[in-house]
C-alpha cells in the first residue's frame, strides 16, 4: 500500500538524509527488468511498458546524479532479448535508439556503449556510436548503456582483444598462457577505466543477475526490488542506497 502524498514525500527526504558520502556507491548497475508485466498488468501491449520504462531512464539518471553517483550502468538490452518475437523486438530498438539518443541530446550526462554492437541492426548500432562519440567530452554522470550485452560475450571479447594485441605485438601462444593475468582481461572488458560497481539492482522481483556483469560484479552488492521497473520511484532507490550502506563490505577478508 503507498503512503499519503504529503507522509510518502516525508519518508523520501528521511530516507535520503540518512545517507552519508562516504558509504554511498560510486557505480550503480541496474537490470531493468519488468515492462512487459507491468504493461500485461494494465491489460497494454508490451511496446507500452518498454516506452514507459524508456521514459524512467532520464528520472532515473536524474536521481542518481543529485547523490553523487559517478557511473550507472542500465541493462537495457540483452543478447537472450534478441530472440524475441520480430514485432515485439522491432518495437523495442527502435524505443531503444530514442532512449538513447534522447540522453545524449540532453548534454547532461556522458553515453558509453557496452555490448555486441554487431549483433544488432546497422541503423541502432549506427546511432549508439553516434550517441557516445557526441558526449565523450561530457563532464557529467558516466552512463552506460548495456544494450546485445551478456556477460560471457564480455568477456569472451576481452580476451580476445588481449589475444589479439599480444600476437600484434609477437608473443606467442605459450608466452601468452604463462602470463596472462585477471588483470590482463580486466583491461580489455568494455567497462574498462571505470569502477567496478559496489551495488546492483534488479527490479520486478525476479533474483537473480543473469549474467550481467559478470565480471566486474564479483564483490558487487545485489539489490532486489519487487516494483516493476516503470514504477520505480526515488524512495525505492533511497531504499537500496540505505540498505547497502548497512551492509558490511569485507570483499573476502
Amino acid at each position: 500500500m503507498r503512503l499519503p502524498h504529503v507522509l510518502y514525500r516525508l519518508y523520501e527526504r528521511r530516507l535520503a538524509a540518512g545517507l552519508t558520502p562516504d558509504r554511498a556507491p560510486r557505480h550503480v548497475g541496474v537490470i531493468l527488468d519488468g515492462n512487459r508485466r507491468w504493461a500485461k498488468s494494465f491489460g497494454e501491449t508490451a511496446a507500452t511498458g518498454h516506452r514507459r520504462g524508456a521514459d524512467k531512464i532520464a528520472e532515473f539518471l536524474g536521481w542518481a546524479e543529485d547523490l553523487g553517483i559517478e557511473v550507472v550502468t542500465l541493462w537495457m538490452l540483452s543478447t537472450d532479448n534478441l530472440g524475441r518475437s520480430a514485432g515485439e523486438l522491432g518495437d523495442l530498438l527502435d524505443i531503444i535508439e530514442d532512449a538513447v539518443r534522447g540522453l545524449a541530446d540532453s548534454g547532461r550526462w556522458r553515453v558509453r556503449v557496452v555490448g555486441r554492437l554487431d549483433l544488432l541492426p546497422e541503423r541502432l548500432a549506427a546511432a549508439l556510436r553516434e550517441a557516445s562519440e557526441r558526449t565523450a567530452a561530457v563532464d557529467g554522470l558516466h552512463v552506460n548503456v548495456a544494450i546485445g550485452y551478456g556477460g560471457r560475450y564480455e568477456i569472451a571479447d576481452a580476451v580476445r582483444a588481449y589475444l589479439r594485441l599480444q600476437a600484434d605485438a609477437g608473443a606467442t601462444l605459450a608466452d601468452l598462457a604463462d602470463r596472462i593475468d585477471v588483470d590482463d582481461i580486466a583491461e580489455h572488458l568494455y567497462t574498462a577505466g571505470q569502477p567496478d560497481p559496489e551495488l546492483v539492482i534488479r527490479t520486478s522481483g525476479e533474483q537473480r543477475i543473469g549474467g550481467f556483469l559478470m565480471w566486474q560484479s564479483a564483490h558487487s552488492e545485489l539489490y532486489f526490488c519487487e516494483a516493476y521497473w516503470p514504477d520505480f520511484r526515488r524512495v525505492d532507490f533511497l531504499r537500496a542506497l540505505r540498505d547497502f550502506s548497512r551492509r558490511e563490505r569485507r570483499l573476502g577478508r
